[in-house]
C-alpha cells in the first residue's frame, strides 16, 4: 500500500507517468499498473488521461491530501522506530553543489537534526569540479553534484531531475508572448555562472547539440543568488535551475521566458569514491532521498 501511494504522490507532482518512472527507477507500465490498482481499490478515478498528458480529477486532488498526510506519518514512524538505535559521528561533512545547498539540502538537514540532534553537519558547497576534487582527496565521503563525469574513481547515482529555465525580471516586457526562439537566445544579454559550474557545463552541452557555440554573456557570477540579485535590478536574462526561483515566481520578482524547441534538463547525482562503503553514508543518502520533497 505504501509503495502504491508513494507512486501516486510522484505522478501527481509531475503530472506525468514518464517523469515519475524516471524518478522512481521503475518502468512506465509498472507506474500505470500501480495507479490503476489504486483506482480499483478506492473505486474512483484519480487522473484524467488526455492526449498531451494527465490531470488530477477533483477526487484525485482530495486523495492527494490524504496521501501527503499518510506518507508524512510513515516517514515519522520509520525515523522514530526503525532507526532509533542508529548512531552517527559527531560531525558529518557533506559536499553539495551550490544550487542544492541553497534550495534543497537545508530543510533536509533540519529534519535530520530533529531525530539526531547530537550530529553536526559541515556543508561544503561549491561548483561541481570543486566538490568532486574534495571527494577524490578524501576530504568528504558523500556529495551531491550537478552532473557526472567519466572518472572511474568516482561513483555516481541519480538523485533528482531538474530543469534549467530562462528567467528575467518580472517587469521586463521585451517579449510580449514570453517566448523566444534559439536565434534570439543567442542575441539577448545573458548573466552566466562561472567556468567549472555544473549548471554552465550542462547548458553548454545542450546548446552545442543545437549548433550554438556561445551566448552573449555580459557577466559571470559564482552563485545563482548573485545572478538573481542582479536580475532584480536589470532587464537582462539568465539560465538557472527552476528550484532556485520558486519563491521569486510566487512573489513576482522573476518570470520564465519559454525557449521554442529547447528543454534543458539535468540530473543531480549522489557522488562517492568508487568502492567506498559506509553505513552512515548509506543511511544519509537514503534519508535525503526520502525527505527532500517534504
Amino acid at each position: 500500500m505504501k509503495t502504491k501511494i508513494q507512486i501516486f504522490q510522484i505522478v501527481a507532482k509531475h503530472l506525468s507517468f514518464t517523469k515519475a518512472a524516471e524518478q522512481l527507477y521503475l518502468s512506465q507500465p509498472a507506474i500505470s499498473k500501480a495507479i490503476k490498482t489504486l483506482e480499483q481499490e478506492f473505486n474512483t478515478t484519480l487522473f484524467i488521461r488526455k492526449r498531451n498528458g494527465i490531470e488530477l480529477t477533483d477526487e484525485g486532488k482530495s486523495f492527494l491530501v490524504y496521501v501527503d498526510k499518510l506518507l508524512a506519518v510513515y516517514a515519522e514512524m520509520e525515523e522514530a522506530f526503525t532507526h532509533k538505535k542508529e548512531t552517527f559521528p559527531e560531525l558529518i561533512k557533506l559536499g553539495v553543489s551550490t544550487t542544492l545547498s541553497n534550495y534543497i539540502i537545508p530543510k533536509v538537514i533540519a529534519k535530520f537534526n530533529q531525530q539526531f540532534p547530537k550530529t553536526r553537519f559541515h556543508i561544503i558547497d561549491g561548483n561541481t569540479e570543486e566538490i568532486q576534487e574534495l571527494i577524490l582527496s578524501g576530504d568528504i565521503d558523500l556529495a551531491i553534484t550537478e552532473g557526472s563525469s567519466s572518472n572511474p574513481k568516482l561513483n555516481f547515482k541519480k538523485f533528482i531531475k531538474d530543469e534549467i529555465v530562462l528567467v528575467t525580471n518580472a517587469h521586463n516586457n521585451s517579449f510580449k508572448n514570453e517566448v523566444i526562439d534559439l536565434e534570439k537566445l543567442q542575441e539577448i544579454p545573458i548573466i552566466s555562472r562561472e567556468q567549472g559550474s555544473g549548471t554552465k557545463e550542462i547548458i553548454d552541452a545542450f546548446l552545442s547539440e543545437y549548433g550554438i557555440s556561445k551566448l552573449n554573456v555580459l557577466i559571470s557570477f559564482n552563485s545563482t543568488e548573485a545572478i538573481k540579485n542582479y536580475l532584480y535590478h536589470s532587464d537582462q536574462f539568465a539560465l538557472v535551475s527552476i528550484h532556485a526561483i520558486t519563491d521569486d515566481l510566487n512573489t513576482n520578482k522573476l518570470k520564465v521566458i519559454d525557449i521554442k524547441n529547447l528543454s534543458i534538463e539535468r540530473w543531480f547525482y549522489f557522488v562517492r569514491r568508487t568502492g567506498y562503503l559506509s553505513n552512515t553514508t548509506d543511511y544519509l543518502e537514503k534519508f535525503i532521498r526520502t525527505n527532500y520533497n517534504f
